[in-house]
């Protein structure tokens, strides 16, 4: 493939099995999308990686796991480049435990199968990382998902708008804070309240960032050009619905996920961000879901194309 013009995918699913976590439409959400890279946007399957919880799954999706696999991805780009990673699972809430450390607002979190969790402030850093030029989209199918890059500008966000409630049986892809902190706490054997002494004594330096340097926030440091483009699944406060196999023909989904394609099928050519997450929102309401997507990335990001379709994109279209 020409320098520059890659187009490099990581889809992450976590159904957590035999727990009382369980979700059924993860792993099912990361193989729908996989389709949809490779026949609507151009993505070759070989650059398309997919961790996942199921069993004999080819690479794991713990946290260690999945920042190697975006890091790995973030190293191959050049300029020009298409970046994607759609994650389906559980997402939490970390409060503020320790304010004195300047560490003041609850901190959005994705649940890796091994709870080693990857914060606002890790996909920050990976965001930082991506060369100018370059895009790096992440669409997150999990509760608590608004606002999950650290200090990203926010174009869609919070609403007010009233929902009813759908009669389709759903689970919220939420883990409680209690839940995450009382695991790790039976796992480290630590007496401690600070999810991030469990953390760290349990992954070392495969912890997130954010527990990093004693649990200190880490420093700010001033933004420069920013193309991470953040489409998530609801609002910092509220849940994303994962859809029972028995009001969907037998094929559980993420509701999130499934109203991406959705949209992406009904409209023809070029989607922009902007245009995806407001058609997705009109899907959700539609259904009686009270849960509202939003869109974090610069101004000029917002009216761009949805990953940046490929020049021969109305062929692509043709074939499908």
């Amino acid at each position: 493939m020409e320098a520059g013009k890659k187009r490099l995918a990581t889809l992450v699913g976590c159904n957590y099995a035999h727990t009382s976590h369980e979700l059924s439409g993860c792993i099912n959400d990361v193989h729908a999308m996989r389709d949809v890279l490779v026949s609507r946007f151009g993505f070759a399957p070989d650059d398309v990686v997919l961790l996942t919880d199921a069993p004999g799954s080819a690479v794991l999706a713990t946290g260690a796991n999945i920042r190697g696999a975006l890091a790995a991805m973030i190293g191959r780009a050049e300029p020009g480049d298409v970046l994607f990673f759609h994650y389906s699972g559980h997402g939490t809430l970390i409060p503020p435990v320790r304010p004195h450390h300047g560490w003041h607002k609850p901190d959005e979190a994705i649940v890796p199968c091994d709870f080693n969790l990857i914060t606002d402030v890790d996909f920050r850093q990976l965001v930082d990382r991506v060369p100018r030029g370059a895009s790096f989209t992440i669409v997150s199918d999990s509760c608590h998902s608004g606002g999950l890059i650290d200090k990203e500008k926010e174009q869609i966000g919070p609403s007010t708008i009233a929902a009813g409630s759908s009669a389709a049986v759903r689970k919220a892809r939420a883990m409680p804070f209690e839940s995450v902190l009382s695991h790790l706490a039976s796992l480290s054997g630590i007496d401690s309240l600070h999810v991030g002494d469990h953390l760290v004594e349990l992954f070392g330096a495969e912890a997130s960032a954010r527990f990093s340097n004693g649990g200190k926030h880490p420093m700010p440091v001033p933004l420069g050009h920013d193309d991470g483009i953040l489409l998530s699944g609801c609002q910092a406060n509220e849940t994303s619905a994962d859809m029972s196999p028995f009001e969907a023909g037998g094929k559980a989904y993420g509701a999130f996920t499934n109203a991406v394609q959705v949209v992406l099928f009904e409209k023809e050519g070029a989607v922009s961000n902007k245009e995806l997450v407001m058609g997705v929102r009109k899907v959700l309401r539609e259904q009686g879901l009270s849960q509202h997507p939003c869109l974090y990335c610069s101004d000029e990001n917002a009216d761009a194309p949805f990953l940046w379709p490929p020049p021969h994109h109305q062929q692509l279209r043709a074939c499908m």
